[in-house]
């Protein structure tokens, strides 16, 4: 059988790509297809396999996202007759690849696209993008939207990275999933620390509008109180500016460095909503309670008041209150560690291939 793995983009290492590596070990043999590469960027297990990008990787690669009205025309470019089972990852236009006439298309959806959805104010209102951009969003936004419906029929089986992901799925695409896989979290690599924590906070995060990152920086200004931000994106320079002197910008941390950046924080924060949320199980991994907005895939992997607390509105009072809560939380490092095992790397693997598995029987029948 030949396979195919779809994938937005290849630009860095992160949680899709962490999808991604598990499904090239699952089919050793695959080639992928995207609509960007960046060589060097994904890791050995990714760029061992035969890498085709679309027509978008001839264009400059640093402006890749301002590419976005060309993705569903780049996306249905590629030739996949030749495949017999076509396995795309999608949190943008993956999932709306045209297959091969006899093939089976199974996708893995991080979620139905934020800025085109529910998101789109978050990307595009006023202060987050220039009158140009705002202008041109808008008129291409139905269009995204239509193709992003229809797309879908293409799709034999869908599987979400969360409940939450399902939610969005039925509410937008009017489909029901097959299945709920949740994305590998290598837990293996976080432990409790054997001293005490620091007085920091924590955010593990790309700096990016709707990962709310600003809520967290105003709230911990407002209180002088320690807060470290790991990660780097277009938001960064805007949230120095506003940020008080507790708040420390790390920019990219080292993968070998999380592990005890996690463990020595007082607490993770989560100021936005996530549709699953790797940095959170991590935080877990590593003995830390999580702080999280009471909505998305939080909700799913945070149990309040043993692994950690919700503040209930997006807001920047209902984050201090949160603060407040999670302060008085007494936690048991070790029961933290076993908790986020739930979702560790080893049972990605055959949980997805089982909701392939049950793809490929339906289409046989």
């Amino acid at each position: 059988m030949k396979v195919a793995l779809v994938h937005d983009w290849l630009t860095g290492l992160r949680g899709g790509e962490r999808v991604l590596e598990q499904l090239c070990l699952l089919y050793p043999a695959a080639d992928i297809f995207t609509l960007v590469y960046v060589p060097g960027s994904c890791g050995e297990i990714i760029e061992r396999h035969r890498i085709v990008p679309s027509f978008l990787d001839r264009l400059p690669k640093r402006s890749y996202r301002h590419y976005l009205p060309l993705f569903p025309l780049a996306i249905e470019s590629f030739d996949l007759r030749a495949y017999d089972l076509v396995i795309s990852t999608s949190h943008a236009v993956a999932k709306g690849c045209r297959p091969g006439p006899g093939a089976s298309h199974v996708a893995y959806v991080h979620t139905p696209m934020r800025y085109v959805w529910d998101q789109f104010d978050t990307y595009f209102g006023p202060g987050r993008a220039g009158l140009l951009t705002r202008v041109a969003a808008n008129a291409v936004a139905p269009f995204l939207r239509r193709w992003d419906v229809a797309s879908t029929r293409r799709v034999h089986s869908l599987v979400s990275n969360s409940s939450f992901v399902a939610e969005r799925i039925r509410r937008y695409w009017n489909r029901e999933v097959d299945a709920v896989v949740y994305p590998p979290v290598d837990t293996s690599r976080f432990v409790p620390a054997a001293e005490g924590p620091d007085d920091y906070a924590l955010i593990v995060s790309a700096l990016v509008p709707y990962k709310r990152v600003d809520l967290a920086v105003s709230a911990f200004s407002r209180l002088k109180r320690p807060l470290l931000v790991a990660g780097d994106g277009p938001e960064r320079g805007r949230l120095e500016a506003a940020a008080g002197k507790s708040v420390r910008f790390l920019g990219s941390v080292p993968h070998e460095d999380l592990p005890r950046l996690y463990a020595r924080a007082r607490f993770f924060v989560l100021p936005g909503e996530e549709d699953f949320g790797i940095a959170p199980v991590e935080a877990q991994a590593a003995g830390r309670p999580v702080l999280a907005l009471g909505r998305g895939g939080a909700l799913e992997t945070v149990i309040a008041g043993e692994t950690g607390a919700f503040f209930p509105e997006p807001t920047v009072e209902s984050l201090i209150e949160g603060i407040a809560a999670i302060d008085r939380l007494e936690v048991d490092p070790m029961r933290l560690h076993e908790h986020a095992t739930r979702f560790d790397t080893a049972r990605f693997g055959p949980e997805l291939a089982r909701a392939i598995d049950a793809c490929l029987t339906r289409r046989r029948q």
